[in-house]
């Protein structure tokens, strides 16, 4: 058993168990205050390990230094604390199952809910593994706080054994990576580091450096309020409109259920308002910029091609760049890439690098300048109550990430 099984094990409970979900209608940073609950823990875990320079930003990311023994790049670890809004995140309970024995696992919380390997290929590979799961009512949290479990873990590591050759290294743990908000403009200077990576990956030996490239739509829909019962040739009720919008957009091949590879899509993901004002939000993916571009065109396309239908009405669509695919900046400068690629054959893991249908903090780093490919952790199933992870994998992560500071120190 691995040194870090432990440790890493009470950690990923031990946060997990703290409310951290983001908000998306929320102005402030971080989006919610039961952020900061976790953030001020990082703060007192990094301190009592032994972490220099622990900083918590008014933007609300906690950044610490591991100092140096040894020439090389400035290296950056992130991960983020908060968890997903598409699933209930208060309450969680998180449950260890030691020595999964290769059946299907059931929840005390949810008894019809069923987490199968006959559904899920990758949990059959992890019998005898510790796998961590919710209680049936809400997600886990794996999400990022195994990253953040993994990182620790490391992190603790190289304080406590000095005589371990690595560069200078800065952690990072930022708020509202879910709502796309987790990298501030000032978070890459504060950072200070050559390149990065993100432990905010899936499967054993995955190194992503291909990601979406995201927009957010916001298209509001502006009716005429009157009374039902004088609205004849009169009311114009957005609720309807708003519902043509929806049914106008392709549904059988621009949905997330409906694509899979490099299909990027039109994802409506939440719909609130009344007969008077009616509010869509959508995200829009592709992996490339022109595809990317040609969603939010048809967006556009179908609100007006609705408002045409109704002139008394007023639809407005609006698209706010949230992301690009870290592949643009990394295939010019592979540096980071390589040296995971040569950590992980160091330690015996092949190598799983696909395209990943989603983005990460690394994303909009790697485009601000800091180059910052993802690597993973082992979480399944994410944002949602079948999210589960091994701790084997956690472990195998925390190897990754100290052979890579080991091998970041002998560059030079």
């Amino acid at each position: 058993m691995s040194p870090f099984h432990e440790d890493l094990k009470s950690r990923l409970v031990r946060y997990c168990a703290i409310d951290t979900q983001s908000d998306m209608d929320s102005a402030s940073a971080p989006s919610t205050s039961c952020q900061h609950a976790l953030l001020d823990l990082m703060v007192t875990e990094l301190i009592q390990i032994g972490a220099a320079d622990v900083t918590k930003t008014d933007y609300g990311a906690v950044l610490a230094t591991i100092p140096g023994t040894a020439p090389g790049p400035t290296i950056g670890f992130l991960a983020h604390v908060d968890t997903a809004p598409q699933f209930n995140a208060t309450g969680v309970k998180p449950r260890v199952i030691e020595g999964y024995n290769g059946g299907a696992i059931t929840y005390p919380d949810d008894p019809a809910l069923v987490l199968s390997p006959e559904d899920f290929p990758y949990l059959a590979e992890k019998v005898g593994d510790d796998i961590v799961t919710a209680s049936g009512l809400t997600l886990l949290g794996a999400d990022d706080k195994a990253g953040m479990a993994i990182i620790m873990a490391a992190a603790q590591h190289l304080l406590g054994n000095p005589d371990i050759p690595h560069p200078t290294i800065r952690i990072a743990f930022t708020p509202d990576e879910e709502i796309g908000r987790g990298v501030d403009d000032r978070l890459p200077a504060n950072l200070g580091a050559d390149f990065a990576y993100t432990f905010d990956g899936g499967a054993l030996g995955e190194i992503t450096y291909e990601t979406f490239s995201a927009d957010f739509a916001v298209v509001t829909v502006t009716g005429v309020s009157i009374h039902p019962g004088a609205a004849k040739g009169k009311l114009v009720n957005a609720i309807h409109l708003a519902s043509k919008i929806i049914d106008t957009l392709p549904q059988v091949t621009l949905t997330p259920e409906t694509t899979d590879g490099d299909e990027g899509f039109i994802h409506a993901v939440d719909i609130q308002g009344s007969a008077d004002k009616m509010v869509l939000r959508f995200i829009l993916r592709d992996f490339e910029r022109d595809g990317l571009e040609a969603k939010g065109t048809l967006l556009r396309q179908v609100c007006d091609t609705i408002a045409a239908t109704e002139p008394r009405a007023r639809i407005t669509c609006t698209i706010t760049p949230q992301y690009r695919n870290m592949r643009y900046w990394l295939e010019t400068d592979m540096t980071p890439v390589t040296l995971a690629r040569d950590a992980l054959a160091d330690l015996g893991i092949a190598e799983l690098s696909v395209p990943i249908r989603g983005g990460t903090d690394g994303s909009r780093l790697t485009e601000m300048g800091v180059p910052c490919p993802n690597l993973f952790t082992g979480m399944q199933n994410i944002h949602g109550p079948l999210e589960w992870v091994s701790v084997q994998d956690m472990a195998k992560a925390t190897d990754l990430c100290l052979r890579i500071a080991e091998r970041a120190a002998q560059q030079d």
